[in-house]
């Protein structure tokens, strides 16, 4: 980084025609806008009022507002500390922690991890694995869309908008039940091309928290097996929509037992408080 910083003030201290490229190059990057989620934290750290609450970015906390890690955690911790070297992982990042992630997704005995039918790498949490997959649907489906639930967390717009991936909406909740709008969904997966990707949140949407049933997810699995659609599934809050992880797992294995081949990005940033490390994966 010296090396290049200095490279570059030489450049331009020294060719002034190259300082006006460089220049006009930079002309064009602007700000990113600021979250809207993150804007919140913002304002809570500038507040100075002693019974602020922030109700943004969800993080475990105790009743004076300072981070809770998870005793889980801690001992994981404990047992890992110091068998760790710093050796470069393989591409696909940590095989046993890949093996284990797929465990919780799919199920201690699923089939299709016993006969290695999974593809699966290590991502930087849910964002980076969205980010990998959006740009690999870019690369092998590039005439493809993918549509996208309204409304639903604001950086999956980002992520495959940067990657170039047109975008559609579905019908996804309705205000004036505060629930599912099944009906509209349902017609939404029907009158889409045969073969369109649609973005699914496993459970706990984001931002609504509402789910579909049981019932409903078969239904979903169903017409999407009569258009032929694929199912990118983001689960970044497993375990936290009914306390429990196999619970919550459920729409992906209804839509596996129906023999569907589907994506996955998975986080661990929410479930097990482990929101710096960016643990998640991509299958």
């Amino acid at each position: 980084m010296a090396i290049r910083a200095a490279l570059t003030r030489r450049l331009i201290t020294s060719t002034p025609h190259a300082s006006r490229c460089i220049s006009s190059w930079w002309k064009n990057v602007e700000p990113a806008p600021k979250d809207p989620i993150l804007g919140v934290t913002e304002a809570f750290l500038a507040d100075t009022s002693p019974h602020k609450v922030n109700v943004g970015v969800g993080a475990y906390r105790d009743d004076n507002g300072k981070p809770v890690v998870l005793e889980c955690v801690r001992e994981a911790e404990r047992r890992v500390a110091g068998n760790l070297n710093m050796e470069y992982l393989p591409m696909g990042g940590c095989n046993s922690m890949v093996e284990e992630t797929l465990k919780l997704a799919y199920g201690e005995d699923s089939d299709l991890i016993k006969d290695k039918r999974i593809a699966a790498i290590q991502a930087l949490s849910g964002t980076g694995a969205c980010r990998i997959f959006a740009d690999f649907q870019k690369r092998f489906s590039p005439d493809s869309q993918i549509y996208i639930p309204v409304p639903t967390w604001s950086n999956h717009h980002n992520i495959w908008r940067d990657a170039n991936v047109p975008q559609r909406t579905f019908h996804y909740y309705h205000p004036e039940s505060k629930g599912l709008d099944f009906a509209s969904l349902m017609d939404d997966v029907k009158n889409a091309p045969n073969g369109s990707f649609f973005l699914l949140h496993a459970c706990a949407h984001n931002p609504t928290g509402v789910d579909p049933t049981v019932e409903q997810w078969k239904e979903i699995s169903y017409q999407f097996k009569v258009k032929g659609h694929f199912a990118f599934f983001d689960m970044a809050y497993q375990g936290f929509a009914s306390g429990d992880p196999e619970r919550d797992a459920k729409s992906i294995r209804i839509f596996l037992e129906d023999g569907h081949l589907i994506g996955c990005s998975q986080s661990y940033a929410k479930n097990m408080g482990l929101y710096g490390q960016r643990v998640g994966c991509l299958r």
